[in-house]
């Protein structure tokens, strides 16, 4: 896919820019109130972010992969739940492309630039409480609750999947105001506070056949097995953000508010030699997992143009780049969030700057898909040469 032209770029990016300030403004007082940033998701729709993947035959600004993925970290480093939900709307919009028919997602793709549409979650194809039936008619009803539904509250369509009594996986494109849809609205956890991640009910929710993402369907070839890997690349940059965003925030309160230890013989906190020392820590794990993000953003790039000539080989290669880059992002974030009050001393402890925000967010997201599980199929990549088969998280 060719770069765009250098003017719609400088207009995207400083599009980018405006929503990431008008995003820290509020990052806090948001942090603590939880609930749907309603303001915020109005800034993306009006900013035409939201069409930043979409080709530009289809009136999308037509951006690389890569760009997308970092903007993602550029939203997470001042608030990783409204970065979350918009790179999982571009997953689902690239979901779309991946597992249906030009006829399906052109017209849908079209209409998300036309209308500002914002693509919720309730796929989640680990969660099998919602069950489909085909009715005599030959349309299908979704019946049933699915969990961890981000970004569903204040969006215009749905990606939703249930499970026919055969136990086959059907995924489809719904509205979200069809009849017999109810956003939950139930998320309450410590971190991600703005994803809007509760459930959504479906009860006997009509499905059209043409809304149906069958041909060629979930993981049907390498091609369509690049969509885990885009959803864990996703969730790799939100980690990166969030700790670039916590080291920022610990650089600047060093700075400006630490005190030296009264035995460190120095004057300011910035000459501590032992803060010295966990700075470079930080620096040194961010750093490399950022490098390591690059190349996996590179090689998925390249998967993506091949199309269906994609081999199983390459899509194994790409795998294995992503799989790294974010257990080296979840590693060096989750490092950075925990440690850096060892860096701000106890005034950076009082609620009111809410610096646990990055751990908190932090250790909500790593939890839903464990990086033990990555580090295993890394092993098995080191010493059998064997990536990872294709699933929904791998």
């Amino acid at each position: 896919m060719k770069h765009f032209a250098s003017e719609a770029r400088r207009d995207w990016r400083d599009a980018q820019s405006a929503v990431a300030t008008a995003l820290a403004s509020t990052a806090i007082a948001r942090d603590q109130a939880g609930g749907i940033p309603l303001h915020e998701r109005r800034l993306l729709r009006e900013s035409g972010l939201l069409t930043l993947s979409i080709p530009s035959a289809l009136g999308g600004l037509g951006a690389p992969w890569s760009e997308v993925l970092g903007v993602v970290q550029h939203f997470a480093r001042v608030d990783s739940a409204v970065a979350h939900v918009f790179g999982f709307h571009h997953l689902l919009l690239a979901t779309a492309q991946l597992f249906g028919q030009p006829a399906q997602w052109q017209p849908w793709l079209e209409a998300t630039v036309a209308q500002r549409w914002f693509w919720g979650n309730a796929l989640n194809p680990l969660d099998k409480g919602t069950v489909a039936t085909q009715a005599p008619e030959g349309h299908w009803l979704f019946d049933g609750r699915k969990s961890f539904c981000s970004g569903a509250g204040d969006s215009d369509q749905l990606l939703a999947s249930a499970f026919d009594a055969s136990g086959k996986l059907l995924i489809a494109v719904v509205p979200t105001g069809r009849a017999g849809i109810r956003v939950q609205g139930d998320w309450d956890n410590m971190g991600q506070r703005q994803t809007d991640s509760g459930s959504v009910a479906f009860e006997q929710v009509r499905i059209h056949a043409q809304e149906l993402l069958l041909d060629p369907g979930p993981l049907s070839s390498p091609f369509a097995a690049l969509r885990p890997l885009l959803a864990q690349m996703v969730l790799a940059h939100v980690y990166l953000g969030l700790g670039e965003g916590a080291l920022a925030e610990a650089r600047g309160f060093t700075l400006q508010h630490a005190r030296a230890w009264h035995a460190s013989g120095v004057d300011q906190a910035g000459e501590d030699p032992y803060l010295l020392g966990h700075y470079g820590d930080f620096w040194l794990a961010l750093e490399g997992a950022g490098l390591l993000a690059q190349r996996a953003r590179a090689l998925f790039d390249a998967a993506w143009a091949e199309g269906m000539a994609l081999t199983p080989e390459a899509r194994g290669n790409v795998a294995i780049a992503v799989a790294a880059a974010k257990v080296a992002a979840s590693r060096a974030a989750l490092d950075v969030a925990h440690r850096l009050f060892e860096v701000t001393g106890p005034r950076a402890t009082t609620a009111a700057l809410r610096m646990d925000r990055f751990w908190r967010n932090l250790r909500v997201h790593t939890l839903h898909d464990p990086i033990d599980y990555k580090r295993r199929e890394l092993g098995r990549w080191a010493l059998h040469a064997q990536p990872p088969p294709p699933s929904f998280y791998s």
